[in-house]
């Protein structure tokens, strides 16, 4: 992995972790495109991590406030919802890595991401704020952040989605959905410790430098893309971008039955 690749997969992680287009599906693509095989683990690792840095930051009165009232509603709405990508990754992580290593269905999970945004925008109806979402919500939500653990499935799409579906107003449904991606992104990350620390003690195919560089690229463009969902969210629809992961869906699909230069 070169410097230049690795501040470009660095803004891609930034960028895509926050915005409703899957970072994962992304970085797998351009590792593709880019013919990166060593040091890919150790690299996603790292950039997940600067992402959820960002995340503390911009979030700490929320997180400081559930630290100190770990009994409060909002601290055991955001426990409801992690438990369920929890359990997925345990029981469905061997299948997750091999979708992730060979990106065979790539293609078609980009397309899944824009039906559920599309679909969120055109059922939600009601306009609950924290005091009025249940647990039964929070599950709803966590579930499909379960699902998201699929490579090209948006994790921040799908929860934002699920709380629209469940009737959570858009402000609250952004602010939700990030506090969820916290333990889920830093929970992924402690999982990988055992395989990253072998790598390390092998060699990662990746220098200090280019991961520095990379996790750097990561926060600064992380910090604008939550920025920007959360501007969004409340002033946009989603349905922008379900056109733009329903393009990038064909355009790989097109590559795996016609072309063959990626996949």
């Amino acid at each position: 992995m070169t410097v230049g690749e690795s501040l470009f997969l660095g803004v891609v992680q930034g960028l895509t972790e926050f915005l409703p287009v899957s970072s994962s599906g992304h970085l797998v693509l351009f590792q593709k495109i880019f013919g990166i095989t060593e040091g890919a683990l150790i690299f996603d690792v790292i950039v997940h991590v600067a992402t959820a840095a960002v995340l503390l930051v911009i979030f700490r009165h929320d997180i400081w406030a559930m630290i100190s009232h770990p009994f409060s509603r909002l601290t055991l709405l955001v426990v409801v919802g992690t438990i369920p990508a929890g359990m997925i990754g345990i029981l469905f992580e061997d299948a997750f890595e091999e979708m992730f290593g060979s990106g065979k269905t790539l293609g078609v999970e980009f397309i899944f991401t824009g039906l559920v945004l599309w679909w969120a925008e055109t059922v939600r109806k009601h306009d609950k704020d924290e005091s009025h979402m249940g647990y039964v919500d929070a599950l709803f939500i966590g579930v499909l952040q379960g699902v998201a653990i699929i490579p090209a499935v948006s994790r921040s799409g799908m929860t934002i989605a699920g709380a629209l579906m469940r009737g959570l107003n858009r402000d609250f449904a952004a602010r939700f959905s990030f506090l969820l991606s916290i333990p889920a992104i830093l929970g992924a990350a402690a999982v990988k410790t055992k395989p990253l620390i072998a790598m390390v003690n092998s060699g990662t195919g990746v220098g200090i430098a280019e991961l520095a560089l990379g996790a750097v690229a990561a926060a600064l463009s992380g910090y604008l893309a939550v920025r920007f969902m959360l501007w969004t969210i409340k002033e946009k629809s989603l349905r922008g971008f379900a056109w733009y992961v329903w393009a990038l869906g064909i355009l790989i699909i097109s590559d795996q039955v016609v072309f063959h230069r990626f996949f």
